[in-house]
């Protein structure tokens, strides 16, 4: 494989992908045609470039699919090539041309920050990253997940935000008496449900479907939440035989009962580089393809599951608060909630797998 010379000509192969089964491709297919269209709106005479690797059956089946529906992408072999060649390919292109980014693990280019530099030249960018981490069956609940169904995402995803926006006060319900409470009114929500239109940059990393934030006051947030999924130190999908019970006590980890050794290392960073073990994010997931009982094994990637994450640990740039300095706040470890029931306010808006808005 090699770097492209002309447009119209694709020299990497459209790959058979026989590790994964030709329903499962020609379904991802119209996901892609729907995200590209929809999502991000992408049309002539916009261009695309393609960059991919093709470690893995996954990031060898999206880049078969992409090649379906662009076949007059540009394409590079990023295994083939030198960075200063990538970044050529980059610079021939002009603002709200799409760049999509096909990555077993992740593509380094020295100090280049892939996605934060094209947004800069006002590229759209969709990126696929981390796909070796989900091999074989896990490749297929990713496939699933890409699937955009926009009156779902952005009609339930913005009611979401409302409801969060104006909210005085919240509780997530876990089961067994825990019970998170929130008290106090919420951060202004973001989402993630690809609507692009009144945001500055277009695309971003998928799968998508999340609405977040935070409380105002963190303080304000006590209580239990029972979780049974972590991101452990390997970024990677940790589930416990038994969910691990966190007492939260004026929005820090004040006691953990049921904890394991893999669960205890994490607390043990974030303490020894932050002192204490903040909780923040209040993730309110949203793509049906990932539940407690479909997963994969990426952490960012069952980040979207539908339900409750949080956060542990002091990062979270997109909220400033007093007492953090952002060169100080080094974790953002996702945990991911047994719920049984979410409150904002007093009304109901999860319960039995699925958001009641």
């Amino acid at each position: 494989m090699s770097v492209i010379a002309s447009p119209a000509a694709p020299a990497l192969p459209i790959y058979d992908c026989i590790a994964l089964p030709a329903a499962a491709l020609t379904a991802a297919r119209q996901s892609l045609a729907d995200i590209l269209a929809i999502a991000i709106e992408h049309a002539p005479p916009q261009t695309a470039l393609i960059v991919a690797d093709t470690r893995c059956a996954l990031a060898a089946g999206l880049l078969a699919a992409y090649q379906h529906c662009l076949p007059q992408a540009r394409c590079i072999a990023f295994d083939d090539v030198s960075p200063e060649d990538v970044l050529a390919a980059f610079a021939t292109l002009k603002a709200d041309d799409l760049v999509i980014l096909i990555q077993s693990t992740s593509f380094r280019l020295e100090a280049f920050r892939i996605r934060v530099e094209l947004f800069k030249r006002g590229l759209k960018v969709i990126e696929h990253v981390h796909l070796s981490r989900m091999p074989g069956a896990e490749s297929l609940v990713y496939l699933d997940s890409l699937a955009y169904d926009p009156q779902y995402f952005r009609g339930t995803g913005l009611v979401l935000k409302q409801r969060i926006d104006h909210a005085r006060h919240g509780r997530l319900d876990s089961g067994d008496g825990a019970l998170l409470v929130f008290s106090s009114p919420f951060e202004s929500a973001k989402l993630n449900v690809g609507d692009y239109r009144d945001m500055h940059n277009v695309g971003g990393q998928f799968p998508i479907g999340e609405v977040f934030t935070e409380a105002q006051d963190l303080e304000a947030v006590n209580g239990r939440v029972r979780i049974f999924v972590f991101g452990d130190t390997n970024f990677r999908v940790n589930r416990p035989l038994q969910p691990i019970t966190l007492i939260i006590e004026r929005g820090r980890v004040s006691e953990v009962i049921d904890s394991t050794a893999a669960f205890d290392e994490v607390l043990a960073k974030i303490r020894t580089d932050e002192g204490e073990v903040w909780l923040r994010e209040f993730g309110f997931g949203m793509n049906r393809a990932f539940s407690s009982a479909r997963m994969v094994s990426d952490i960012g990637t069952y980040e979207r599951m539908c339900g409750i994450h949080l956060s542990l640990g002091a990062k979270l740039g997109v909220y400033s608060k007093p007492q953090f300095k952002r060169k100080d706040a080094r974790y953002h470890i996702d945990v991911f909630a047994v719920t049984e029931a979410v409150y904002l306010d007093d009304e109901l808006v999860y319960e039995d797998g699925a958001w009641q808005v």
